[in-house]
């Protein structure tokens, strides 16, 4: 005799409880995460200016590729609910860039998304992957999977696995959710968002609110 559709849905794995706690854990449990990427880089000299390489992507090449890139299942095996949302990735990638594929910064970032090749090399090796940092659509795979690292680390330190970004989880306190500890962490390094024993902390705030604030309002939202 065949199962029901009820019988069925009664063996499936029972989903992540809900969080009781608001915000981050005051105390962080230890990283699940061992290996880590390499610092970011120190600031570029002042009055330096960015050099370009290549051909620019056009806006719809641009936006398909990040498209793509917020379509991927980052950690299909340990962590398959963490999703990078589209207007996150748009909003980096315009704040870091200006949508230019072909520019390369003065501190040796590059790209979209202003990856550094250090940190390029490590996620490679960590994800398996072989993305091509001067392509631009591996470029977006490559802020994509350092954003779903992020999300990880921070999110299994501070917040239970839960790795919802969403902007409504946020209250006025900017260390209040996982969507600004990453957006911070991407800019400055996790180690200055995230350090065991210690709390959640934001220390790029400006940086912040203007990724949150282009995520809804930038005009690449509409290429």
């Amino acid at each position: 005799v065949k199962a029901s559709p009820s019988a069925k849905a009664t063996v499936k794995p029972t989903s992540k409880p809900t969080r009781t706690v608001a915000g981050p854990l005051p105390t962080p449990k230890p990283p699940t995460e061992t290996k880590v990427p390499p610092p970011p880089p120190a600031p570029a000299p002042s009055g330096c200016e960015p050099t370009y390489k290549g051909t620019q992507a056009t806006r719809s090449q641009v936006k398909q590729a990040l498209t793509n890139a917020a379509g991927r299942t980052y950690w299909p095996t340990s962590a398959p609910d963490i999703a990078i949302p589209l207007n996150l990735l748009k909003a980096t990638a315009w704040q870091e860039s200006g949508w230019q594929s072909n520019i390369i910064a003065c501190d040796g970032g590059i790209g979209l998304m202003q990856v550094m090749p250090a940190t390029a090399d490590w996620m490679n090796q960590r994800f398996g992957q072989s993305y091509d940092i001067n392509d631009y659509q591996d470029n977006a795979y490559l802020g994509g999977t350092y954003l779903a690292w992020l999300t990880k680390y921070i999110g299994d330190m501070y917040f239970e696995s839960d790795y919802r970004l969403g902007a409504s989880l946020c209250t006025d306190e900017l260390n209040s959710c996982l969507l600004n500890a990453i957006i911070a962490a991407y800019n400055y390094g996790f180690a200055a968002v995230a350090q065991e024993g210690e709390p959640l902390t934001i220390p790029n705030p400006q940086y912040v609110r203007n990724v949150r604030a282009l995520m809804t309002e930038c005009v690449c939202l509409s290429y």
